[in-house]
Order: C-alpha cells, then sequence, then structure tokens
C-alpha cells in the first residue's frame, strides 16, 4: 500500500500531465483557472456562429442560417462542465 507521500506524488504527477500550465501556475504561487473552467474557445465559435445566423437572417440566405444554428449549437455543447465524464474523465462540477 503506498503511503501518503508517494499518493501526493502521484497526483502531483498527474496534474502535471493532464494540465501542465496549472500545475505550473500552482507551484509559482499564481493560481490559473483549470482547463475544464476555461472556456475562450467556446465563446469564440458561439460568436462566430451567432454572426453567421445573423448574417444569414439579413441576407436571407438558408445555408448561412442554417450554418449558423449548426454552430451555435455545437458551442453551447463547449460550456458544459460535464462533457469530459463522457469520455472517462472525472470533472468536477462548476461552481
Amino acid at each position: 500500500m503506498p503511503t501518503y507521500d508517494e499518493q501526493l506524488r502521484d497526483l502531483e504527477e498527474q496534474l502535471r500531465h493532464d494540465d501542465p500550465g496549472f500545475a505550473e501556475a500552482m507551484s509559482g504561487g499564481t493560481p490559473r483557472t483549470p482547463r475544464e473552467y476555461r472556456r475562450r474557445h467556446a465563446w469564440v465559435w458561439l460568436a462566430v456562429g451567432l454572426a453567421a445566423l445573423g448574417t444569414g437572417i439579413a441576407v436571407g440566405h438558408g445555408l448561412l442560417i442554417a450554418a449558423g444554428l449548426v454552430v451555435s449549437g455545437a458551442a453551447a455543447q463547449l460550456f458544459d462542465p460535464q462533457r469530459g465524464r463522457l469520455h472517462g474523465r472525472d470533472i468536477p462540477s462548476a461552481p
């Protein structure tokens, strides 16, 4: 049975492997939001989808409207903090 210190080292190594930027920020004393809660790409894709949707409505182009709806819907899925559970990763619930 591993000791408490060995368990902590294993946990630290797993954290360094999963999110090296977060691990470096924690060791430096300036914590950074974990990868699961950074949603910059989701906001970008949502803005692109809504822009395409708005442009499609303004121009009256059905394919552009459909593409905007699909991209916006896909971007909305990126905001789900529990999406990693489908792939076997245990992601804590958002605060």
